[in-house]
């Protein structure tokens, strides 16, 4: 059985119906086509699947898309506007903070969600908003450099 679901994905609204048992995860990249959001565990460890819900950070995969009824998602896909990328992703780029790519989205996402609290975060306040990120490949130190080099601006 299917249910209806309207919600607003990157400041599109979109009406659909989808199973009870739906994750967001599954919404945003089966039914919208939204892939930079990843399905990595599949059990909120791992920060792959971060997506912005309603301006806070959240595991995809462990919100259930009728949840999100009514409210707004933000993706990786949302953050570019009229092209150009994003001042954090130009910061990771800038910083060698992405190494094989897959956590980048999530890492790009929660930054936000800090900076929008918090534009001049310290080291430590930095490393706890991405405390549910993880990243095999690039140590973090360059995240947080590139974090830090947008609090200093």
């Amino acid at each position: 059985m299917k249910y209806p679901l309207t919600l607003m994905v990157n400041d599109e609204l979109y009406e659909l119906e989808v199973p009870a048992n739906w994750t967001l995860l599954d919404v945003i990249r089966d039914e919208l086509g939204l892939t930079g959001s990843k399905q990595g565990c599949g059990g909120g460890e791992c920060g792959a699947c971060t997506v912005l819900l309603d301006g806070e950070p959240v595991n995809a995969c462990l919100v259930l898309a009728l949840q999100a009824a009514g409210r707004s998602v933000l993706t990786i896909e949302g953050l570019s506007k009229g092209g150009k990328i994003h001042p954090i992703q130009e910061a990771f780029i800038a910083q060698g903070a992405i190494q094989c790519g897959f956590c980048t989205p999530g890492m790009v996402l929660s930054v936000k969600a800090l900076l929008d609290r918090n534009p001049k975060p310290k080291d430590l306040e930095i490393r706890e908003a991405l405390a549910g990120n993880f990243c095999r490949c690039t140590g973090y130190q360059k995240i947080v450099e590139a974090v830090l080099s947008l609090a200093n601006r």
